[in-house]
């Protein structure tokens, strides 16, 4: 029985099949689909405690048989009724979905924020009121400068490549609006802070409390503190950013990786951020 865990393209344990099936000493392989719905910084908790445990495999005999050993496994801890099996493709399919959900609610309530804002609503009490919803539910409801990190963007565009290879052009459109909301969201958020300053902030002091994506992590990838420094330092901004768990050069190395800047070409970037080392100072 070979398990995948990571979050893949659909059809991709088909693949891993047909492989495995090539070997010249007759073994029989089943491949099953086991991912994970693990949030960084609760990962043992969500591990110990799940909200589901998610198996696709084969429908076949052998398949369902492969399944139900993995399901014993999970059975040590886990009530069985809160594992779940499914065909290999739902199964893959499924974590996609379920994080392109989250961001999705988070591009929904940010865009609701811009609305507040035009016309003196407060996206807070909205976010309660709508949260309050059974059917809804209050969590991934909080107004923000948008999601970051290493699994939102990558599956939502996966979702999106997967809809335009099977010609569902609409469909991606629809999901990579999430994206582009997102976006704005970063760069609106931006300039709303430059325009309350005079329009201008060359040679201000801009402080920025925390720059990791999430709390209680040092992970930087795609984190939306990011692309604020980035648009604060194309204004000559003086930054002070205070991030206990975040090292200066992380920060540095990600804003190279992922927005392309860096002392090279932004030679100001060294004098123009400061890492502090308390709220206070920064």
């Amino acid at each position: 029985i070979v398990v995948e865990k990571s979050t893949v393209p659909v059809r991709t344990a088909e693949a891993v099949r047909r492989i495995l099936s090539c070997n010249d000493k007759g073994l029989d392989f089943q491949v099953l689909s086991n991912p994970e719905f693990l949030a960084e910084g609760t990962a043992i908790g969500d591990l110990m405690k799940p909200d589901r445990v998610l198996i696709g495999g084969q429908q076949t005999p052998e398949g369902l048989k492969a399944a139900e050993t993995l399901a014993s496994v999970y059975a040590n801890w886990v009530p069985r009724e809160q594992v779940l099996t499914t065909n290999l493709w739902s199964s893959e399919l499924s974590k996609l979905v379920a994080n392109a959900f989250l961001a999705q609610r988070v591009s929904s309530i940010n865009s609701i924020s811009a609305l507040c804002e035009s016309t003196g609503a407060d996206v807070s009490e909205i976010s309660r009121a709508v949260g309050m919803d059974d059917r809804i539910g209050k969590r991934f409801l909080q107004a923000s400068v948008g999601f970051g990190g290493s699994c939102f963007q990558k599956d939502i565009l996966n979702l999106v490549y997967l809809c335009e290879t099977y010609g569902l052009h609409e469909c991606a459109e629809y999901w990579n609006q999430v994206i582009v909301m997102n976006d704005y969201q970063k760069k609106r958020f931006s300039e709303k802070m430059v325009g309350k300053m005079f329009n201008t902030v060359t040679g201000k002091k801009v402080s920025i409390l925390g720059f990791a994506f999430k709390k209680d992590t040092g992970d930087v990838r795609e984190t939306p503190s990011m692309f604020v420094v980035r648009d604060l330092l194309l204004e000559r901004a003086n930054i002070h950013i205070f991030d206990p768990q975040v090292k200066r050069e992380d920060m540095f190395a990600e804003m190279d990786y992922t927005c392309g800047v860096n002392a090279t070409n932004t030679p100001h970037m060294e004098n123009s951020i400061t890492t502090a080392t308390d709220a206070y100072s920064a």
